[in-house]
Order: C-alpha cells, then structure tokens, then sequence
C-alpha cells in the first residue's frame, strides 16, 4: 500500500475513534441500547415536545433507561435521528415534528421498531418495520418540455475554434430515481441504495445507475460510511437533493467549479448541535461512466466540508434551498468546502455522462483535448484544489443565499507540458427566493458568474416559479426561463450545451415521496 494512502487511513481510523471514545464520555450515545441492569432503574413517564417548522425544541427528561416515541401529534413526520433524538437529559424535536415520548422502563429497547411513520417526505414509504430491520422506499423523477431553439448557432472558443451548438426541443421523462433506504439488525447499520436512470443518455453506458452506500451510525457525533456518495465539495453536494429551487439543474458556477458523485469512504456528524462536518476520501471527481479499469491507482481524491448554523440550528428539511416551511425565526448558515484531487484523462466521464464533472476551461474546452494548448501538447494529467463559502438566511418564506468559489489548476503532467502555466478562476452564485402564496406558490431569482480570466467570463440569470398543487412539496410544477451568456458546462441532461448564448426556457412536472 502505497505510504501515503497508510498515512491517511491511520489518520482516519484515528479521529474515528477519538470522536466516538470523546462523544461517549461527554455525552454518552444518543442512539444506544440503555445498560441491562441500572443500579436504579427509572420509573416511567409522558413527555410531549412539539417543534415548529425550521426550529429545534429541547424537553427536559430522564432519557437513562431509554425513550420511545408513542404517538406523533403534529403534522410533519418524526424520524429518530433527523427531526427527533435524545442526549443524557432531554428528548429533542425539530423541522414541525410534535409528538409524546415514553420515557423509563417502558422505554427500554430499540426505539426505532415503535411508531417509524408510515409515510415521510423525501423518505417515502414504509415497506417494512422489524426487529431486524426496517425499509423505506422513495420514488423521484420529472417530466421536462425543454427548447434551446434561440440560442445562438455556434460559438468560438479562447483558442479561435469555432463549434456548432446543438439546439434542442423536445419532452423527455427526464429521470427515474428509487432509493431504498433503512437499517438491519441494528439501526446503527444504514443502507441506501438505488436505481437511477437518466433517459435523455438512452444507449450511454451509465444511463442506468445501481449504486449506493453503507454506513454505521456510532453516534450523533461520528458516522462512518462507504460507496457511492456525493463530494462535499460545495453546498449543492451535502445531500439538499431534489429539494433545489430549480428542478435538477445547477447554476453554471455551481456545476462548472464542483466535484460530483464518487466511490470512497466518509467521516460526518457533529462536533456541536449546530456544527456539522464530513470528510471524504475517493476515487476520483466523478465515477458516473467510469469503470475501475479506467482510475488510477493513488486514492488521491479528498473533501472536506463544516457547516455552521448559528441561529436555530437548522436550515429547513435537508439544509435545501428557499424557505418553504417559512420559518418563524430567521434562519442562518455559513458552510465552507475544500477539494483536492489529481485528475487524468483516461478517468473522465464522456461529455454527456449522467453527471458530467470533466474538467473545464471557462471556455468550455476539456483540458485533456489533445493539442488545446498548442501543437503537440496533450494533458494526461493535473492536479484540481477548490474552494468554495457559502451563507444564506431564511425568515417567514424569504431566502438569500450566496456562494463563492475559487479554484486553482496546476501540476500538468503529459506531452510538452511544461510551457502549461497554472490556471486560477472564480465565481459566484446568488439565489432569492420568496413564497408568494404559503405552501403554494414560490417565486425567485438566481445569478451566476464565472471569471476565467484569458479564457473568457461567462454569466447567466434564471427567473422561476414552483407550483405546489398539493399544498406540499412532494409534488411541483416548475417553470424557468434562463439567459446565458457563454455556458462552459453543458451535456444532455442539463439544460445547456456547451457554449450556449442566448435565452432557454423549459417547464418541469416533478413527482417526489
């Protein structure tokens, strides 16, 4: 094993049990069986604790010998460990979840087996519930009306190339994503897995997706896992999906600058109720179209991310985007991401893979094009390190939220590489968003920007509305009319090509559960 990769796995095995030995002492294991013969044991008790929507409430309680959830009182789902838990002296709730605990005795067991809902959001639906196990099944997909037909016929990129732009009309049933999600014989034992299909890739070799993770939760504090994961390499990537306020589609910064789906192994938790982290070690950029054949041999993909949330706690169900469950208290975040890998040609995924992460000039041009850089020069290999900060704030249907991104492109390995200088570009992205009508009617706005420097800047501003039918997020219809000028990211299931100019517009039917 190469002595690097050792270093960093011993470092790795290090803070795991670190953590977890300090999270124990401190705080004891929210998750834990209690001990099987206290020396006096608790007497029984109601507790109720009820939270709105985009708050946390803490309820004083002896949580020593165990807690179940008897019934759940307020509109939104509790689910142990995202919108309810309980530490060595409270039971807490969050996100809208209501509901009446047991507390003592009669609380001793496995939590989980008593009152999992039937139902949640973004979740979906319960299949199973046992003492070995428990199963949830969710389904997501849309259908999309896209038209590309005014962009303009073709652009010339930095190096004086001309390319046509391909323009597109037509309806596609854009995805079909079925999660499995749950635990087995300990509900410290997680899986998700999945079937993903991106049908505007029909007859691509990764339109078909089975992918997925596994995960041993030790605590609030440490969770390890390995598979197929996001990088936490900006916000987009911690797990908000599909609750965006466009329908599955980036900003161009967003896409241009950020790390994709992996296979690797992740630490992520919390140092503090309103602290959060991940780590994540992998493969490469983007393993969507990538075959273990195709990566090198280094294991030199790394991803770190902290978010901090200072005012309540939270930032609205999954961390996602606009403030849809109109918070009553103003809502903040502040989150920072760092990325480091060291990319080559033969890993890249095809121009239109499912999830196309190949790195880009803000011209749109591959750096792995052969002769890009001048006669006789081809890049095999280089070395990506980006940064990204974001921060928003959410009150009463209102959201801001902003990011920045820096990154740097250097270390060019391959044929007469030398005279390659290193490459530095920014950007930024700003999203607002209101709810016009509660539960109903969502309008906002969007701006994206990319510096590139000699290879050129780029732009876009997005105007939308998501339609709510339901009064509930599950299902939408989403409208957006786009203006770009210069895309440098584009394949078949965004709705740019590369190099587009010019106005887009395309309407969304999304079924989510």
């Amino acid at each position: 094993m190469d002595s690097r990769v050792r270093r960093i796995l011993v470092v790795c095995t290090s803070v795991v049990v670190s953590i977890a030995s300090i999270a124990a002492r401190a705080h004891g294991q929210e998750h834990a069986s209690p001990a099987p013969a206290p020396p006096a044991p608790a007497s029984q008790s109601m507790v109720s604790c009820a939270s709105k929507a985009g708050e946390r409430t803490q309820c004083p309680a002896d949580t020593s010998a165990g807690v179940v959830l008897v019934k759940s009182t307020g509109s939104a789902a509790c689910l142990l460990g995202k919108t309810w838990g309980y530490d060595q002296t409270s039971v807490w709730v969050s996100d809208g979840c209501s509901a009446e605990f047991l507390t003592g005795q009669a609380g001793q067991g496995d939590p989980t087996r008593t009152g999992a809902p039937k139902y949640a959001p973004n979740i979906g639906f319960l299949l199973f519930d046992g003492e070995k196990g428990q199963m949830y099944v969710r389904l997501m997909t849309y259908a999309r009306y896209l038209n590309q037909r005014n962009l303009e016929e073709s652009y010339v990129d930095a190096f004086g190339v001309s390319h046509t732009v391909q323009r597109r009309q037509d309806v596609q049933l854009q995805k079909f994503f079925l999660p499995f999600s749950g635990w087995f014989l300990t509900p410290k034992m997680r899986y998700y897995l999945y079937v993903w299909s991106a049908n505007t890739s029909q007859g691509d070799p990764a339109q078909v997706v089975g992918g997925g993770n596994i995960s041993w939760s030790f605590n609030r504090f440490v969770t390890v896992g390995a598979g197929i994961t996001s990088l936490p390499s900006v916000r987009s990537t911690e797990g908000q999906f599909p609750y965006w306020l466009g329908v599955d589609d980036r900003l161009i910064a967003d896409e241009f600058f950020r790390g994709s789906y992996t296979t690797g192994v992740w630490l992520k938790g919390e140092v503090h109720p309103k602290v959060k982290y991940m780590a994540m070690l992998g493969n490469n950029l983007s393993t969507l179209g990538v075959s273990a054949a195709q990566l090198n041999n280094k294991l030199d993909t790394q991803a770190y991310s902290v978010q901090w949330l200072p005012t309540t706690g939270e930032f609205g169900p999954w961390g996602g985007f606009g403030d849809y469950e109109a918070h009553e208290k103003a809502a903040t975040r502040v989150g920072v991401h760092y990325t480091y890998s060291v990319e080559d040609k033969q890993g890249q995924p095809g121009t239109d893979s499912i999830e196309n992460s190949q790195i880009r000039l803000s011209d749109g041009s591959s750096v792995f094009t052969p002769q890009l850089f001048g006669p006789g020069v081809t890049v095999n290999e280089v070395t990506y390190k980006m940064t990204s900060l974001d921060a928003g704030v959410k009150y009463k249907g209102l959201s801001v939220e902003a990011e920045y991104y820096r990154r740097w492109l250097s270390n060019y390995t391959g044929v007469n590489t030398t005279a390659i200088p290193d490459i530095s570009d920014n950007g930024y992205q700003l999203q607002t968003s209101a709810m016009a009508v509660p539960k109903i009617l969502q309008l906002y706005f969007s701006h994206s920007q990319i510096f590139g420097g000699d290879y050129g800047d780029d732009w876009e501003v997005r105007v939308g509305e998501n339609w709510f039918p339901r009064k509930e997020r599950g299902i939408r219809v989403n409208a957006e009319w786009m203006y770009v000028n210069r895309s440098p990211v584009g394949y078949t299931a965004y709705p740019y090509p590369v190099g587009a100019k010019g106005p887009v517009f395309h309407i969304n039917f999304e079924l989510n559960f």
